[in-house]
């Protein structure tokens, strides 16, 4: 069975973000890079599909600059078997639809019997890349997976409703997109890690994907960021001294006068 994980770098989820000098994107000095925690929930399900099947291959890629080499690493580096960094000047300042569209040249360009992407990229927040690109794979797709069991052709997922669980049924190939409580993603050992720097690393550009220009990067955007805002900080909070009465009547005066919540 052969599986592709789609994931995303994305700044480390303990990062305080700074907003860069032209106020509609981050300042990326100083910060450390991840894999989104999204992703890795994906990639640990293809990793434990091959591993029950006992056969096939797991691609992991993505989109973006020479940094994301690093994040394809250490997805080898946990079990991974090749990967394939989309790499290009044109592809740079994509949006959720040219992202979607070079995923999509790229994964036709060999056999895959089901594709994982987590359910939203953190940062960005959009959720929109797993369905975009089952629709111009033109394959189904099953979002905000939390289990998946595959057998006779066909997947068989379970998402959570509200107060329920829903199971949804389709056939291979398709595209999940991973929710967390999934799995519990693995740590790379030793091993994994020296065995990563020898797995092949592939790079695509514009031409090998054969796209127009004018479909991706900032130039076939149809999204784009005109400001960004830190959330105001937060007021220092207040102790209420006092006997449990008086501090009661305080309490709901602080509310109802200054909070306005009451």
């Amino acid at each position: 069975m052969e599986l592709v994980v789609c994931i995303k770098q994305v700044p480390d989820t303990e990062t305080r973000i700074k907003i860069a000098a032209d106020g509609k994107s981050i300042d990326i000095t100083g910060i450390n890079w991840v894999v989104s925690p999204y992703d890795e929930n994906a990639l640990e399900e293809a990793l434990r599909i091959r591993e029950t099947k006992g056969e096939g291959g797991v691609a992991v890629m993505t989109l973006g600059p020479e940094r994301a080499a690093s994040a394809l690493r250490s997805c080898l580096a946990l079990g991974a078997d090749r990967a394939v960094h989309l790499q290009d000047p044109a592809l740079e300042g994509s949006d959720s639809l040219g992202t979607a569209r070079a995923l999509a040249a790229a994964i036709r360009r060999s056999r895959f019997d089901l594709v994982l992407v987590g359910q939203q990229g953190v940062g960005t927040d959009n959720s929109q890349v797993g369905p975009m690109l089952a629709e111009l794979l033109d394959i189904p797709h099953v979002n905000v997976v939390t289990k998946l069991e595959i057998a006779n052709g066909k997947i068989r997922a379970h998402r959570q409703i509200e107060g329920a669980v829903e199971v949804v049924e389709c056939p291979l190939p398709a595209v999940v997109t991973a929710q967390k409580g999934l799995n519990e993603p693995r740590y790379a050992s030793l091993k994994g890690i020296m065995a990563a720097k020898k797995k092949p690393l592939e790079r695509l550009g514009l031409q090998d994907l054969g796209l127009d220009a004018a479909d991706v990067g900032a130039a076939g955007a149809r999204n784009r960021w005109t400001r960004l805002e830190l959330p105001p900080a937060r007021q220092a909070g207040k102790i209420l001294d006092g006997e449990p009465e008086e501090s009661t009547a305080e309490l709901v005066r602080l509310l109802r006068d200054e909070a306005k919540v009451i």
